[in-house]
């Protein structure tokens, strides 16, 4: 018996604006993952095994759970079926807000502007940005991490000012990228976990107390209007140790979750803070070897200063 879970995070399964790849790699590479995890862990219900380890209850050798965060719509149309299929529990993390429509998956609507602009580069919030080849790879991951620093407010200000000297062209769908409460309820209706991801996709920690406490309760009492469901779980957006604060944590359990989770590597035991649970993040497109090789090297470059 274990006394440690480890959790596992995807977001999207296909390529998109912000993480383009070989269509058709996500699904391949998700459906060798799962089968994987099938052979070689115990798959839980996340819910049920983070609460037994809160108890003092022991898990199975190799204790794993399986999420996914943003409500992408091909998370329903490919992930659902394979899960099914290999038996495995998974929970969805959604934000209410572009369920209901009434938000901007604003990282989406960056990377399309990057990929669609009129102009070769730009300069914005101090860099120049090219919008080129492998230059606007690069200038899409540059500027979603530069937006996550800036409180929602000024985000939105500065994203309004980056759109607008990119100059894109065309109108991009982004809703169709993501579920709508039709399709939460789809997920739902199947037996599958479902906790929030915020309202807005807030980075919870660039906000104040009170602002963190509105984005949780009120994406918590969305769900659980829209959705006939206990919401007791959240993830925090983003999710590294720089966007969620104690001033979070405590706002987490003011607004009536009993779990938060997180989006940097750990294993859960029983000794984790329940408002602060690890996730190690997976990418559909890469093998598990190459994932723990980026891994490592990415904590050996820290350790040399690179």
């Amino acid at each position: 018996m274990s006394d440690r879970l480890l959790i596992l995070l995807w977001h999207n399964i296909e390529p998109t604006w912000y993480q383009p790849f070989r269509p058709g790699a996500g699904i391949q590479g998700l459906a060798h993952q799962l089968r994987r995890l099938r052979q070689l862990a115990t798959v839980l219900p996340l819910t049920s095994a983070l609460e037994d380890l809160s108890n003092g209850k022991a898990l199975p050798p190799r204790a794993v759970a399986i999420t996914f965060d943003d409500g992408y719509q091909d998370n329903l149309d490919l992930a659902v079926p394979l899960l099914r299929e290999l038996d495995l529990p998974a929970t969805f993390f959604l934000i209410s807000g572009i369920l209901s429509r009434e938000v901007d998956p604003w990282w989406e609507r960056a990377a399309w502007s990057i990929t669609h602009s009129k102009v070769p580069e730009v300069t914005w919030a101090g860099r120049t940005l090219g919008t080129r080849g492998r230059q606007g790879d690069d200038s899409i991951l540059w500027a979603a991490e530069h937006l996550k620093t800036l409180d929602r407010s000024s985000m939105q200000e500065a994203l309004t000012e980056l759109v607008g000297l990119l100059e894109p062209g065309g109108k991009p769908d982004l809703d169709e990228l993501f579920l709508d409460w039709d399709g939460a309820r789809r997920l739902a209706d199947q037996g599958f976990g479902i906790g929030s991801h915020t309202l807005h996709h807030t980075v919870l920690s660039r906000e104040s107390r009170r602002e963190q406490v509105r984005e949780l309760v009120t994406s918590r009492a969305q769900l659980e209007a829209e959705l006939g469901l206990p919401i007791e779980l959240v993830a925090y957006p983003s999710g590294t140790r720089a966007d969620y604060d104690a001033r979070t944590m405590a706002a987490t359990s003011e607004a009536g979750y009993r779990f938060g989770l997180a989006a940097h590597a750990g294993v859960h035991s029983d000794s984790t803070s329940p408002y602060a649970v690890p996730r190690f993040v997976m990418v559909p497109h890469r093998g598990f070897s190459h994932i723990l090789i980026r891994r490592v090297m990415g904590r050996l470059n820290l350790i040399k200063g690179t």
